[in-house]
């Protein structure tokens, strides 16, 4: 695997003969515009021959020869992929690179948004073998604890059967145009909407033959914390053998008052449900300051923290395919595709600048006169969340959402790692 990052002055031929890859490839792999023009710092996935690179912390007791066997490769091989490592000298939590053919398996979810026509249904055609879960995002609930269908979606739960993805119906408390709290609460706190809600959910779930239930429920009162825990063990336990995902805001530490993450209990929440997805996404909020969507320090804190509470293999992070257009000053936020981030800093000549210390890509342009901040994802941000998922052995990984065009993150998912089914 190669990611070449754009100097100054470099051209698509000179990088396609460099690595003897058709320019037209290159083009496709990264969702360049058509006319081929390159901005310094921009980073290009370039695939290759060479064996998947696999991330290893080093534990007590571990020796070269042993973890060379457990990836069915060479001392020496490791060595050349970790030069200054000395094997007689390993420390504890050292990360190493094992170049290894044995591929960093893990389950994906992506969510999507259902909309009309064929179009969809040709977009789960082309990650057939990406997914091992798609929610969808087309359910909400009454007052009352009623759940209901707001997008038609049954070609879509029948496509994805076909392609061996398991459908998961995902209900939010959204209403309209935002998540609503006093919803949440409102029926959380009632016995009676709440078994309401348990039984419209399954009842749903089972006539349009879903695979299971993704839950979304986003600022739920924290005095509901228990409530939220009652409503998922009853969920769990109706809905039986079909799998139940729950979806919950990150954080470092408990904070049980807190109007965001107080209402989510990882612990018990880890403990009922079949997989838990942490949204790592938003660090950098739409209408806060210019800040990285998902930083890898903060990630990695987050994940330590959620393994004090939750089962590795229960566990998935989340990755976003898309970047914030923030307005200096103001901080009003338009959101995008990575693709149309990358591709709006070649059509400005805006140089893309790398955080190290975030591990993501950003870059200034002027639109009027007013300068406008982006910071967004591309492959070298998207390696170091699958190295992380790697080191801390954890379920996978969700995407928000598929709709968004991500190709260096496909190419690099179906080259390097195996996705469960």
């Amino acid at each position: 695997m190669s990611v070449h990052v754009v100097s100054t002055g470099e051209n698509l031929w000179a990088i396609s003969n460099r690595y003897g890859i058709p320019m037209k490839s290159i083009v496709e792999l990264n969702g360049l515009p058509a006319d081929s023009s390159l901005v310094p710092g921009l980073a290009l996935y370039i695939p290759d021959n060479q064996p998947p690179i696999r991330s290893y912390k080093i534990k007590p007791g571990d020796q070269f020869w042993e973890i060379a066997q457990r990836f069915n490769t060479d001392v020496s091989t490791i060595l050349g992929a970790n030069p200054g490592v000395n094997p007689n000298q390993l420390i504890i939590g050292q990360i190493i690179n094992i170049p290894s053919r044995i591929k960093l398996k893990i389950a994906t979810l992506g969510f999507l948004v259902p909309s009309g026509g064929s179009a969809v249904l040709s977009l789960l055609d082309s990650f057939a073998g990406q997914l091992t879960y798609l929610a969808v995002v087309a359910y909400s609930f009454t007052a009352e604890g009623y759940a209901y269908n707001e997008i038609e979606d049954t070609a879509i739960v029948a496509r994805s059967k076909q392609l061996n993805i398991t459908p998961l119906l995902m209900i939010r408390n959204f209403t309209g145009v935002d998540f609503s709290a006093e919803l949440a609460g409102h029926v959380l706190a009632n016995p009676v909407y709440r078994r309401n809600l348990v039984q419209s959910i399954v009842n749903l779930t089972r006539q349009r033959g879903f695979g299971g239930v993704s839950i979304d429920f986003e600022f739920i009162p924290p005095p509901q914390r228990n409530d939220f825990n009652l409503f998922l063990r009853e969920l769990k336990t109706a809905l039986g053998d079909l799998i139940l995902h729950v979806n919950v805001h990150a954080k470092t530490e408990d904070l049980p008052t807190n109007r965001i993450v107080g209402a989510y209990d990882y612990a018990s929440i880890g403990s009922i449900a079949d997989i838990v997805a942490v949204m790592t996404i938003d660090y950098g909020y739409p209408g806060g300051p210019p800040d990285p969507i998902a930083p890898i320090w903060w990630i990695e804190q987050v994940v330590q923290y959620s393994l004090t509470q939750i089962n590795p293999r229960k566990l998935q992070i989340a990755m976003p395919l898309y970047g914030y257009d923030k307005v200096v000053g103001t901080n009003v936020t338009r959101a995008m595709s990575v693709v149309s981030a990358q591709n709006q800093a070649i059509s400005t000549g805006s140089p893309i600048q790398f955080d190290q210390h975030s591990m993501s890509p950003w870059y200034r342009h002027w639109s009027a006169g007013v300068e406008q901040i982006v910071w967004f994802e591309d492959i070298r941000s998207f390696i170091e969340k699958y190295r992380l998922i790697d080191v801390y052995q954890l379920s996978g990984t969700t995407f928000w959402q598929i709709s968004l065009p991500a190709p260096q993150n496909w190419a690099y998912l179906s080259k390097n790692i195996a996705v469960s089914k």
